[in-house]
């Protein structure tokens, strides 16, 4: 048997190299059916990022596919995040009738890919210029309009904006006419998630929640009739009226709703300090929890459109009765799973498969549940569960596996202990390699990965960007720190009022275990973040010597700054996440690395997208310039073009490697496959 080469660790060759990585970057989302057809949207790194519609149908047996062609990039821009941005449902006259948000633009357009002369999409609401005036989200179509969430500008402030539950008219009439957008509800709310229509047409809920909550802290269910003149159009006509809160309040999350069939309020709440499935009773709010376990049906709601429940139609259900059925569910600690729930009896079967974590997107058909899934050997791709026969199968995917599987790491999910013995869940990928292999006295570089949000989660999938470090003998850990989602509410509150400070703790607790445990070099620590995840990077070079460098990318870096810099959803977050505004000033000084770069010693590159409107570069110019005279080696990569999670091919290639080449120069580590990142001082 031939022996692997013995090479140091980070200097391993790798088939999986930075531009394979960025082409496969990103996920299927925002899964949906329109009669027996299957819709999603889907990245295309190479397309400058853009996002297509991907269409699934059967044509004589096979599956047949296509997509919306460029330039047309499904993407809504509602909260800056987005939001579900298309819906469906079959014309009379044959074939889907699909509405969607262009990114480019952000209005509403029209589309019947199987009309005569296959017509190109069809403006519905007016054009209001890029990343101002009007914004759509979270569509259903309703008659002859599509009732939706409409995001108003109205100053040049972010938080000059106004959000409302409108019905925009199919015809195309309000294209250049903004008074033909009816409004269905006033805007006293701030954040409004789009309605979900009863069966009967009768009834419209939705969510509601206000600053300085966040969507996880507090939400309110709303509850309204849906009312016509008799004597004129029914669509153009209908209103809502007798609105009301049905369930939640300041300290419960709602996160989802949604109708059985049979006409039954269903929502997702975390009243009992998880996010369980209730049934509800319009009248009386009294809520019946479905499946009472400390485990997460639900998440948090940062985009309006998340599902992590979807109810079966009667006729694919075994129970009877008012609120019988089977409910498609999303649910576990930690990672979710697909179960299929009986409403009834609470009997919850979980579909089988290698997936072991879905996406809050589910969408059914007859007896056919439709959702986005990955594993540690596969990454997320388009699922199908027939819950008649109980099979699984993949019906859209990225395609076969770019490199030898034997490539990827194998994740190791465990438990660390932190300050006060506090519980830390982690995600361990070793450097793995199947050809090479380190000298037996020679301990790996390890990059602890602190997620952003921070009220957020990572999954132990399959993700290239891991394995480009860990095929090449660099490990990477991914911290849950306190403050993340998917461990009941007590676990996510940790954070409140301790950010900087818990998301510090836990991440370097984590890698001090590792090192103790003689898993991972001492010498030869870094940290890594974005968004959230990249405050907590450079609060932790300015807490702390353990690491060596790091990566800090679109960060938050300044808290007094960012709440009247970012964008509208996020502008109070701190409060909850630091303190309330007449304290923020010392907070800042004691926690932000604007404020405490004099403590910085260890190198780092900062990656910044110049048009980012929620970590704009103005934080990360502020940084630069504290650290202006001290003899810190760092390089400032800005990308044109780029705003809140980079989304291009060649801006995803430039920043792995300039991380890889950051981590070669202070490890001590021989490549020559990656440009030298330049490190100025």
């Amino acid at each position: 048997m031939m022996t692997a080469p013995t090479r140091p660790y980070g200097s391993w060759p790798s088939p999986i190299d930075a531009s394979l990585a960025a082409a496969l970057d990103g996920r299927p989302e925002y899964v949906g059916t329109v009669g027996p057809e299957v819709w999603w949207t889907e990245p295309r790194p190479r397309e400058a990022g853009r996002r297509t519609l991907v269409r699934r149908r059967l044509a004589d047996g096979d599956a047949e596919f296509t997509e919306l062609p460029a330039p047309w990039n499904v993407r809504s821009r509602v909260t800056e995040y987005g939001g579900q941005p298309w819906a469906g449902a079959e014309r009379p006259s044959g074939g889907p009738l699909l509405v969607f948000v262009h990114f480019a633009d952000q209005r509403l357009y029209a589309y019947e890919p199987d009309a005569p002369g296959t017509p190109a999409p069809r403006p519905l609401t007016p054009l209001s210029g890029t990343g101002g005036g009007l914004r759509w989200a979270d569509p259903v179509l309703r008659g002859g309009e599509v009732w939706c969430v409409l995001e108003e500008f109205t100053g040049p402030a972010p938080t000059d904006v106004r959000r409302v539950l409108a019905a925009v008219p199919l015809d195309g009439s309000a294209a250049e006419d903004r008074s033909a957008v009816r409004e269905l509800t006033d805007d006293r709310h701030r954040f409004t998630t789009g309605p979900r229509l009863s069966p009967d047409g009768r009834h419209a809920a939705w969510l509601v929640w206000d600053h300085p909550r966040m969507p996880w802290d507090g939400t309110e269910l709303k509850l309204a009739e849906i009312t016509a003149d008799v004597d004129a159009d029914v669509d153009a006509a209908a209103t809502l009226t007798g609105v009301r809160t049905v369930l939640g309040g300041p300290e419960e999350s709602v996160a989802q709703v949604d109708w059985t069939a049979g006409g039954t309020l269903l929502a997702v709440s975390d009243r009992g300090g998880w996010w369980n499935p209730y049934r509800v009773d319009p009248e009386t709010g009294a809520a019946d929890n479905l499946c009472p376990r400390e485990e997460e049906f639900g998440g948090p709601l940062w985009k309006p459109g998340l599902r992590w429940l979807a109810p079966l139609p009667d006729g694919a259900t075994r129970a009877a009765g008012a609120g019988g059925g089977l409910l498609a569910v999303l649910h576990g600690q930690g990672s979710p799973v697909l179960g299929i729930l009986d409403a009834e009896s609470g009997d919850l079967v979980d579909a089988a498969g290698p997936w072991t974590s879905w996406q809050p997107t589910l969408a059914v058909h007859g007896t056919r549940v439709y959702g986005v899934a990955a594993s540690p050997r596969s990454a997320y791709e388009v699922v199908e569960l027939d819950t008649a026969t109980g099979h699984a199968r993949v019906i859209g995917a990225q395609g076969v596996d770019p490199v030898d599987p034997s490539y990827y790491p194998e994740p190791q999910s465990r438990t660390f202990l932190g300050p006060d013995n506090r519980q830390i869940h982690a995600h361990v990928y070793p450097p793995h390699h199947p050809a090479c292999r380190a000298a037996a006295d020679e301990l790996p570089p390890y990059v602890v990965w602190a997620h952003g949000g921070p009220t957020d989660h990572v999954p132990p999938v399959l993700d290239l960007h891991i394995a480009y470090f860990t095929s090449r003998g660099i490990g990477v850990v991914e911290v849950n720190y306190g403050g993340s989602t998917g461990y009941g509410r007590a676990y996510r509150e940790r954070l409140r009022g301790q950010w900087g400070v818990v998301d510090v703790e836990d991440c370097a607790a984590v890698a001090r275990a590792l090192a103790a445990e003689g898993t991972a070099d001492p010498a030869r620590l870094a940290i890594r973040g974005g968004s959230a995840g990249g405050w907590t990077a450079a609060a932790s070079l300015a807490a702390t010597d353990l690491y060596a460098c790091a990566a800090i990318i679109y960060p938050v870096l300044d808290l007094l700054g960012f709440a009247d810099e970012t964008h509208d959803l996020e502008s109070r977050y701190v409060e909850s996440l630091a303190g309330p505004p007449q304290t923020l000033g010392v907070l800042c000084r004691e926690r932000s690395p604007v404020a405490r770069a004099d403590r910085i010693t260890a190198p780092f590159v900062l990656l910044q997208g110049l048009d980012d409107a929620v970590c704009p570069p103005a934080q990360a110019e502020r940084f630069l310039a504290a650290l202006r005279g001290r003899p810190v080696p760092h390089a400032y990569v800005t990308f044109a073009g780029e705003g809140h999670g980079f989304r291009r091919a060649d801006t995803m290639i430039r920043a792995l490697e300039a991380e890889l080449s950051l981590y070669a120069q202070v490890f001590g580590i021989a490549r020559t496959d990656v440009p030298r990142l330049a490190l100025e001082v």
